[in-house]
């Protein structure tokens, strides 16, 4: 099938043509003319399967129609679980809209409230926005979502995980009963099948690759590390490789990523750190920077598993195991992208085997262990039910870095971005992550 085949009007198909893509992805083909039809949809897929563009085309199409009721409020409201997809979903707006004169706009913090109400009072017909201040409009009468006609919410699970389910009520009772209601999903269980069913009037289900598939174009591997000096010295090996080009180091919580990144400057490497607690303003740079090749070693904590889209990743490291196993999937699919191939190293310790265990589980294969000569673990893991642990013979691998002058230190604390494991970590959760919110004003005709 190609994309002339899905019937989308003539400016939308220029821009999609303009962008070098003739064949749709599997979610689109499957995604856009349910979603042209007009029935509420559920599309359960992984990161990296092209759904964003099998709602925003689908989105633009309609926007082509006359409105249904009068009023400045959107036709179509888009909710994101973080800044960083909703750019993400910006940014596709505005490529696949440049031949329309669709009017769009991002709801997302970090701006003042007067240009988020310059927005507001405008004619606007897609909003992109994160749950939390939209509420805070929703709720002070600033805004009006009766002309709302399609509601689309990405990546719902992450949503759940964040605790915006309430919000996403919240903003569903707002909007018209008969609007058609789109939602993507990376899993399904009770909790995303309890919250479709409460958005959505009988959804056509669409399921892209199996619930236990990755990443083929990944290579996987896992390092046993006795503590946190012993990943230090791993991490120093590995990125002393010649073969790594770019790449993102995932940390637990939000201090410990600053903390590494810090530590990577003093040893002279171009490093910069991402999380929830920066300014959009912050973000926003430290992403560009990554793309033009200023920053080498992204440290993030899962703020950039899901919504971060930049080329040339090589490599994915698993500092610290993530809690959530669907978050592993979410995480090593930042390398390895539109056919590349990638690699995603992950360490653990005695502490972490719980997560090891659930990744394995979930993902239907063990993480093939490999030792680096000279940097071997002390302990080996113990045997997993469905897991594995570490077992006389697995690969050894000398690897083509040199080996490490010496061992960070790290005076690392209690974070936020999820349940601590390891030496440093209590045995408590921790807050969800903050609501964040910005605006942007696209005026008709602008690219």
């Amino acid at each position: 099938m190609t994309f002339d085949e899905l019937q989308l009007l003539p400016p939308i198909l220029k821009a999609v043509k303009a962008c070098g893509y003739d064949t749709p992805t599997p979610i689109q083909e499957q995604a856009i003319p349910v979603a042209l039809a007009g029935r509420d949809l559920i599309g359960i897929a992984q990161t990296g399967t092209g759904k964003t563009a099998g709602f925003v085309l689908p989105a633009l199409h309609l926007l082509a129609s006359p409105p249904k009721g009068a009023g400045r409020g959107p036709r179509v409201l888009v909710l994101t679980p973080t800044r960083e997809l909703a750019n993400q979903v910006s940014d596709a707006v505005r490529t696949y809209g440049k031949f329309t004169r669709v009017r769009s706009g991002a709801i997302l913090g970090g701006m003042a409230y007067r240009d988020q109400l310059r927005l507001l009072s405008q004619p606007v017909d897609l909003i992109v926005a994160t749950p939390g201040r939209l509420v805070d409009h929703l709720e002070n009468g600033r805004l009006n979502l009766g002309r709302v006609e399609m509601l689309i919410v990405d990546e719902a699970d992450r949503m759940l995980d964040m605790g915006f389910s309430e919000d996403m009520e919240k903003i569903a009772s707002a909007t018209p009963e008969g609007r058609q209601t789109l939602m993507f999903t990376a899993t399904m269980d009770k909790a995303m099948a309890r919250l479709a069913g409460s958005m959505l009037r009988d959804p056509q289900r669409v399921e892209i690759a199996g619930r236990k598939v990755t990443h083929d174009t990944i290579e996987q591997r896992l390092h046993v590390a006795d503590d946190m000096k012993h990943k230090s010295r791993l991490l120093q090996h590995l990125i002393a490789d010649k073969e790594l080009s770019r790449a993102i180091i995932f940390s637990a919580t939000k201090r410990d990523a600053d903390i590494l990144a810090q530590e990577l400057l003093q040893q002279g490497h171009s490093a910069a750190a991402l999380h929830g607690d920066m300014s959009q303003g912050a973000r926003n740079r430290t992403i560009v920077n990554l793309r033009r090749g200023k920053v080498k070693l992204l440290v993030a904590t899962d703020v950039a598993a899901r919504g971060l889209d930049v080329s040339g990743i090589s490599h994915v490291i698993n500092f610290d195991l993530p809690r959530f196993a669907e978050d592993y999937v979410h995480r090593i699919g930042r390398t390895g992208r539109a056919g590349a191939t990638g690699t995603a190293i992950s360490f653990v310790s005695l502490n972490e085997l719980s997560y090891l265990q659930r990744i394995e589980r979930y993902i239907g294969q063990k993480l093939p262990r490999q030792v680096i000569e000279g940097l071997e673990p002390k302990r080996e893991l113990p045997n997993l039910p469905g897991g594995g642990g570490s077992r006389p013979g697995a690969r050894r691998s000398a690897g083509s870095a040199p080996k490490p002058d010496g061992a960070g230190k790290h005076a690392h604390g209690r974070g936020q971005e999820q349940k601590p494991s390891g030496d440093r970590r209590k045995k408590w959760g921790a807050p969800r992550e903050k609501r964040d919110v910005i605006v942007e004003y696209r005026r008709p005709g602008r690219s």
